[in-house]
């Protein structure tokens, strides 16, 4: 089966993974906190210290990726820094997947992070479908309902790889 990259794999990315590595995927997720190491391993999943304010860490795990999901919709921190996720940040991993084996992206479009970052983010990810044809989806359920928002995000994985 393909792998999935979660970048952000706090509680509901782990959610995620442990159910996608039930239906037989491999999943590696990312976290800026090496001390969230064991805690995501713990998961099944392969835990790797990434942040994405710095695009290079992200890209150097996307060997044998298929599927990226940006589940950064609630990220925290300073607003300048996460408004970077879903702009900046975002548009310069999208440019780069296209010389990566990234079949699809998946998009966390709701969230506690400013609306109109997350549509900005969305825009960015529409235009890189159109722009370079990287197949997308989007995760639109309320992240406060962790069961709908899991069962929405292995949603977009499939729906996203199989465009």
């Amino acid at each position: 089966m393909a792998r999935v990259l979660i970048v952000g794999c706090g509680c509901r990315g782990r959610a995620l993974g442990q159910r996608l590595i039930a239906d037989g995927w491999q999943v590696r997720g990312t976290t800026r906190d090496p001390g969230t190491v064991a805690e995501i391993e713990a998961s099944g999943i392969e835990a790797v210290v990434a942040d994405p304010d710095r695009v290079g860490t992200i890209y150097e795990q996307l060997d044998d990726v298929s599927v990226v999901v940006w589940a950064l919709a609630s990220a925290r921190g300073d607003e300048e820094a996460v408004a970077a996720l879903h702009s900046g940040r975002l548009e310069r991993i999208l440019e780069k997947l296209v010389d990566t084996p990234v079949r699809g992206f998946v998009y966390e479009a709701v969230g506690s992070v400013a609306a109109e970052h997350l549509v900005a983010g969305r825009a960015l990810v529409e235009r890189a479908q159109a722009t370079w044809r990287i197949p997308f989806a989007l995760i639109e359920a309320d992240p406060a309902d962790h069961e709908a928002w899991t069962q929405a995000a292995y949603d977009a994985v499939l729906a996203a790889i199989s465009r």
